[in-house]
């Protein structure tokens, strides 16, 4: 299992920081009709069951926007990965189709909440901290370009960051070309719920990816 721990300094803002993790041999494909009607059976609950205004206050959600708060970074401004995937579902806009390792990891953030990012282990240099973001460190958000990560918490390699709970980079991103990936689902609230969503990440990867040596942990 690849090399990861949560610094001291972040660990010190939010003592209840968690990161579930899962790594595994994927196979890449572009659309899959099974996977994309749970994801879409997904939205409409969803659609059904939350408002818009509702979102901020759903607990993993509201707990990861004061642990951003407390670093002073508006969580309006630079929001939660999986915040702005559940707005976009209740707006009633179809999730974007990239690839089934990035469509399963938006499936496990929309249904427990948590931002989940996933990572071309190949393109990473471990070890791997999740730290605080520091000034003037480069980093190119998938889609979005140049963000100010100061002060956001990130995922670090010996290259620099390449992850955060709001937007991940284009370095490690995974693509049609990818074999190895290390997926991270982040918790500002404990470690309790996340062995659940880690067996449903490893349920889905194994159904949908053809998962194959997989290994996973829990970080505190």
């Amino acid at each position: 299992m690849i090399d990861i721990r949560i610094s001291s300094e972040l660990k010190e803002i939010c003592p209840n920081i968690a990161l579930g993790c899962i790594q595994a041999k994927v196979s890449l494909e572009k659309d899959m009709k099974d996977l994309w009607n749970e994801i879409n059976s997904v939205c409409e609950e969803l659609k059904n069951k939350i408002t818009l205004q509702e979102i901020s206050k759903l607990q993993n959600i509201k707990t990861s926007r004061e642990v951003y708060k407390k670093l002073r970074k508006d969580p309006t401004r630079y929001r939660l990965s999986s915040e702005s995937l559940l707005r976009r579902i209740i707006k009633g806009n179809e999730l974007y189709k990239i690839n089934n390792i990035v469509d399963i990891n938006n499936l496990i953030s929309i249904t427990s909440y948590y931002s989940v990012g996933s990572y071309d282990i190949d393109k990473l240099k471990p070890p791997i901290i999740f730290s605080i973001g520091k000034e003037g460190q480069p980093y190119e958000g998938i889609g979005r370009g140049q963000i100010n990560i100061e002060n956001l918490p990130v995922l670090t390699d010996e290259i620099g960051p390449f992850g955060s709970a709001t937007s991940d980079s284009e370095r490690a991103m995974i693509t049609m070309q990818t074999k190895n990936v290390f997926m991270n689902i982040i918790s500002f609230n404990g470690k309790d719920q996340l062995m659940k969503y880690i067996d449903y990440g490893i349920e889905l990867l194994e159904k949908y990816a053809k998962a194959k040596e997989t290994m996973s942990k829990i970080i505190e």
